[in-house]
């Protein structure tokens, strides 16, 4: 059963946004109080967070769908909807976001990164707070906005200070066991170790990280055996370590060709050619081996690698060869530059910048582009001619009219708004009024500039009294 899990295809989708209240308030001797609709809860965020005590992505390999909550509509009363709650995902440290088409949307190295990878939608607004002096008892409210969905791939790159890189059985996990506290799977055969494994190293007064690397083989960069699967957690590494076994019982393997072979494959994959690297022969315990370490040592060293002959088994040259690495280690360290604290940086808008973008396409259709205006078509009821007066106010303030007058739209031109999968499309009539005119000012409500039904009947009272006190003075008698 699988137990280890470096990449998956996760599909986020974030709560959508609660629909805003159309409410009026309404008590004994007060039947039209004014509007008291409440705004919609935000939907909840989907968040991918590095978390120490995860190590894989196994939990998404066999549940890829994740959705936060939606937020609550608003009601009457003022009282707005609750907003829905994030999800939060755990990641392991070295996690790579890509998209689809694979460009890296976030790197999540240290405890507590995040990344929002699916934004919830906003709630809509009540008609509460769309009221103002001119519209006084708005008859709708906005709709609540969808939550992104996104498929996104996450990849996970071990994080580590060194990598101990060769074939099979060479004796890596091995190497791994005695320099750290780490326990890995060690047995006689080919590929015993099928996920990286990491340990701890202490040496002196440096302490770094070291993984084991399943094993490679030529045309691992080509996807052969598991090499294209687990080379990207060598790409993290300062320090590369080739292991090469002296011992060998396949008469057609030797520690060069090996480590030349294991550097072509390093080299086709890409992105390594600046990391130190230093060659260890495995198994100098064995008397072979011992005797073939001392043959190809000479040839090694000429080409520039620091050669170390060690033997996992019986503990030999392991302290040197920590230390050497620790120096390395501290030396990548102390070339790093310092991180700065993250600079905010503010980039204000033109002055000329209207926001939105109006294009003429092919077919004569007029297609306007923007997040305000794409926005408002989706936080629209389209079955409340009120709610398309208001959103015909709102892009005529932005001033979409007059981009199209500039455009050459002219009246009964087809206007689209939003992307092509997913737009709005209208015949335009420039200054078009809705339905809900007739009845007034649009988002007026002439009732309530109407009396009480009491008021009204205590003037009509007066008014009466009033006719006949007249009708008294102008009485004359005989």
């Amino acid at each position: 059963m699988t137990t280890f899990v470096d990449r998956v295809e996760l599909h986020v989708a974030a709560g959508n946004g609660g629909h805003g209240c159309a409410s009026v308030h309404r008590e004994k001797f007060k039947p039209l109080g004014g509007p008291d609709g409440g705004n919609g809860g935000r939907g909840g965020d989907v968040i991918l967070t590095v978390d120490q005590s995860v190590t894989t992505l196994l939990d998404y390999h066999h549940s890829p769908h994740r959705k936060a909550t939606n937020g609550k509509p608003g009601e009457g009363g003022n009282r707005s909807g609750k907003d829905g709650q994030d999800l939060v995902l755990p990641v392991p440290d070295g996690t790579v976001v890509l998209d689809k088409a694979g460009n890296v949307l976030a790197d999540l190295i240290g405890h507590g990164t995040s990344y929002v990878a699916a934004q919830g939608g906003r709630g809509g607004l009540g008609n509460a707070a769309l009221a103002s002096a001119r519209r006084k008892a708005p008859g709708f409210a906005l709709l609540g906005e969808p939550g992104d969905a996104r498929e996104v791939v996450l990849e996970l790159k071990t994080v580590a200070d060194v990598a101990l890189v060769g074939y099979p059985s060479a004796g890596k996990s091995s190497l791994i066991s005695v320099l750290s506290a780490a326990k890995p799977k060690i047995a006689d055969y080919p590929f015993t170790t099928l996920v990286p494994n990491l340990g701890v190293v202490t040496a002196g007064s440096t302490v770094y990280t070291i993984a084991d690397v399943p094993g490679l083989i030529p045309g691992a960069s080509q996807g052969k055996g598991l090499g294209l699967e687990f080379l990207r957690h060598v790409e993290r590494c300062s320090v590369l370590v080739h292991v090469l076994d002296t011992a060998t019982l396949e008469s057609d393997r030797d520690p060069a060709s090996d480590l030349d072979l294991i550097e072509e494959e390093l080299r086709q994959y890409g992105g390594l050619d600046n990391r130190p690297r230093i060659v260890v022969l495995n198994k100098v315990d064995v008397p072979d081996g011992k005797e073939l370490a001392e043959l190809v040592r000479p040839d090694l060293e000429a080409r520039g690698y620091r050669v170390f002959e060690v033997s996992a088994v019986a503990h030999m040259g392991l302290k040197e060869l920590s230390f050497a690495l620790g120096d390395l280690v501290g030396q990548a360290r102390a070339a790093k530059p310092k991180e700065e604290a993250t600079r905010i940086v503010i980039r204000p808008k033109a002055v000329d910048d209207t926001g939105f973008t109006v294009t003429r396409e092919e077919d004569g259709l007029f297609r306007v582009r923007g997040e305000k205006p794409e926005r408002w078509v989706r936080q629209t009821d389209f079955a409340n001619d009120e709610a398309v007066g208001y959103l015909a106010d709102r892009l005529n303030r932005l001033g979409v009219e007059e981009e199209l007058m500039k455009a050459g739209a002219r009246s009964g031109d087809g206007v689209a708004i939003g992307p092509e999968e997913n737009a709005v499309v209208f015949d335009w009539e420039p200054s078009v009024m809705a339905g809900a005119e007739m009845l007034g000012r649009r988002g007026e409500d002439h009732r309530l500039e109407e009396a009480r039904p009491a008021a009204q009947r205590r003037r009509d009272r007066q008014a009466e009294r009033d006719d006949a006190q007249r009708e008294f003075d102008d009485f004359e008698p005989f």
